[in-house]
C-alpha cells in the first residue's frame, strides 16, 4: 500500500487557539512505523530531541490533518501525517549583525555570527541568515552555495543568481573529487579548483601538526542521527584535515585547520578522533547526550562546567578561492570573534575540565 503524501498547508484546518504566526511542519508516518506511540516516533523523527521533550512536544502541538489534538501514547498509522503547529523558537531580541566581506553581482560573502542558523528548520524559523538577506533583499536572489554548522562563527558564500549558484556549487563538487582522487599527495594543483578554507579551532590538548585523513561515515548508532564516526579503513566518506598549530596557552591550542574536503562534522570529529576536542563541543566532546539536553534547555550546571563555552570553539577564519563567474582570486578573511577570543585570552590561567 502506498503512503500517501502530506496534504498542503491549504488544506489543512488550523487548530482552534493556534496563533497566526504558529510554524507548521508535516510529517507522514511510513509503513515501518506504524504502531508505533507517537511520542516514540517523534523522537525519532525529530533531530537533538530527547523522549521527555518529545512528549511535551505532542503536549502543547501534536494534531491530526482535521485538526484534532493528538497524545503521546496515541498509535500511529500508515500513512497518516501528523501535523506539528508550534510557537516561533526565537524570542524577540534582534539578530546579531551579519558584516558584509565581499559583494559583486554574482556572489555575498557575509560573516556569520555563532548561534546563527544558516537555513529555515522547524527550530529556527526566522533568525536564520536566509530569512534575514530575505527580508533585507526582497528582490534578489540568494542561495546558499555551502553551509556551516548554527555554532560555527565566520565566513559564508552565497550566490546572487542561479547561473552563480551552479557554477560555485559544481567548482565545489570538483574539488572534493580532486582532493579525494589526489590522496596521498598534497592534493591538486590545478588553479582552476583553487578553493582554499581555513578554519580556527580552540580545542583541549596539542594536536599532532599535519594532515588528518580518517575517513568519515554516519554513526548509525547514535540516536540523534546528526553524529559523524571514523569509519573503517577502505570504507567510509573521504575526508583530509590539515592542521597547525598556531599557539598553545596552558591545556590549550589554538589550531588552523585547512579543510581540503567538506564532510559534515568533518574538523570537529577529525579533532576529537586524534584526543584534542574541540572546547564547547556538545557532540563531539565529554558527552554526547549533552547536545539534545542543549536543545531542550536542559543543560545542567555541570554540563556547562565541562563545555566551558555556550558553543563549540570553531570559526571560518580565511578563504582563498577562484570565482567561478569572473575568474578573479579572492583572498576573504574574517577576524576570531570576540566569544572565542575573550576565551582564548584567558587560557593561560585556565586547566581543561575533561
Amino acid at each position: 500500500m502506498a503512503i500517501s503524501k502530506p496534504p498542503p498547508p491549504r488544506e489543512l484546518k488550523r487548530p482552534d487557539g493556534v496563533p497566526e504566526d504558529a510554524i507548521l511542519r508535516l510529517i507522514p508516518v511510513p509503513a515501518e512505523s506504524a504502531g508505533m506511540r507517537l511520542d516514540v516516533f517523534l523522537r525519532a523523527k525529530l533531530k537533538r530531541t530527547s523522549r521527555t521533550r518529545a512528549q511535551h512536544i505532542v503536549r502543547q502541538s501534536a494534531y491530526n490533518a482535521e485538526g484534532k489534538r493528538l497524545f503521546p501514547n496515541d498509535r500511529v498509522r500508515e500513512g497518516q501525517v501528523v501535523a506539528l503547529w508550534r510557537d516561533p523558537f526565537e524570542g524577540d531580541e534582534p539578530m546579531p549583525p551579519m558584516a558584509v566581506v565581499y559583494e559583486d553581482p554574482h556572489l555575498l560573502v557575509i560573516d556569520k555570527p555563532p548561534l546563527v542558523a544558516v537555513h529555515p528548520t522547524a527550530r529556527y524559523h526566522h533568525h536564520t541568515v536566509i530569512k534575514r538577506l530575505q527580508a533585507e533583499r526582497p528582490d534578489e536572489y540568494v542561495a546558499l552555495i555551502h553551509r556551516i554548522d548554527r555554532e560555527t562563527s565566520g565566513l559564508l558564500l552565497l550566490a546572487r543568481s542561479l547561473e552563480s549558484e551552479r557554477a560555485f556549487k559544481l567548482g565545489l563538487e570538483r574539488r572534493t573529487e580532486a582532493v579525494a582522487s589526489a590522496e596521498g599527495s598534497e592534493g591538486p594543483d590545478d588553479d582552476g579548483l583553487a578553493f582554499e578554507k581555513e578554519y580556527l579551532a580552540i580545542v583541549r590538548g596539542v594536536p599532532q601538526e599535519g594532515a588528518i585523513t580518517l575517513p568519515l561515515e554516519l554513526d548509525p548508532e547514535n540516536s540523534l542521527r546528526v553524529k559523524m564516526r571514523v569509519a573503517e579503513p577502505g570504507s567510509g566518506l573521504h575526508a583530509r584535515t590539515g592542521v597547525r598549530v598556531l599557539e598553545t596557552r596552558g591545556d590549550y591550542s589554538l589550531v588552523a585547520c585547512a579543510l581540503h574536503t567538506g564532510r559534515q562534522h568533518q574538523i570537529r570529529l577529525h579533532l576529537a578522533a586524534v584526543g584534542c576536542p574541540l572546547v564547547g563541543d556538545k557532540l563531539y566532546g565529554a558527552d554526547e547526550r549533552m547536545l539534545a539536553r542543549a536543545a531542550d534547555g536542559e543543560l545542567r550546571p555541570e554540563d556547562l562546567l565541562l563545555l566551558e563555552l555556550s558553543r563549540h570553539a570553531l570559526h571560518a577564519h580565511r578563504y582563498r578561492l577562484r570565482h567561478a563567474v569572473t575568474g578573479e582570486m579572492l583572498e576573504l578573511v574574517s577576524p576570531l570573534p570576540r566569544d572565542l577570543a575573550e576565551f582564548w585570552a584567558g587560557c593561560a590561567e585556565r586547566r581543561a575540565t575533561r
